[in-house]
């Protein structure tokens, strides 16, 4: 996996992965965020080198595909989402609101927590949006990269990317 691809602005909502902890989530990330033509932010640190093994096998060769930035904090994640203008979305198991119900915009950053942890109140607090993909009742929570695939096809077909997306395959 490189270091780091150069993000171009997309046209649409984008995905960010908050410390993961498993190099299979990335993996699977990148390839959620290639196959749907969305930028991916990691924001670190991570639990597990970038060079892992494991990443390039939940990505498969989507890898080299995906447009990706590394953020080393927080901090520096969302002074750069303020000066492009994104709104941050946060997915959050707590959110009152379901993701089907949210209005999405091209310039939603969606942010996952990670696999144990979620998000710090801190992180919370910056969330222009919380949003929650409603799930059977005893039922806890969906891998993070499930639910974000579930609120990042909501966020483009609300935006109009899918047919974008059919037009330019």
């Amino acid at each position: 996996m490189r270091k780091d691809h150069p993000l171009k602005d997309s046209p649409g909502p984008a995905l960010a992965l908050f410390e993961p902890e498993r190099p299979h989530n990335l993996g699977a990330a990148m390839r959620l965020a290639a196959c749907f033509g969305a930028g991916l932010h990691l924001i670190e640190p991570a639990g597990f080198p970038l060079d892992d093994r494991r990443i390039r096998a939940g990505a498969l060769d989507y890898g080299a595909r995906v447009m990706w930035r590394r953020h080393i904090t927080f901090e520096e994640f969302d002074s750069w989402r303020l000066a492009q203008g994104r709104r941050l979305v946060l997915l959050t198991t707590g959110a009152p609101l379901a993701h089907h119900r949210a209005s999405f915009c091209s310039s939603d950053v969606l942010l996952v927590g990670s696999e144990s942890n979620g998000v710090p109140e801190p992180v919370h607090e910056r969330a222009d949006l919380r949003v929650a993909v409603p799930l059977a009742p005893g039922a806890r929570s969906l891998n993070l990269v499930v639910a974000a695939a579930v609120v990042l096809a909501e966020a483009m077909r609300q935006c109009g990317r899918f047919d974008t997306i059919a037009a330019d395959g």
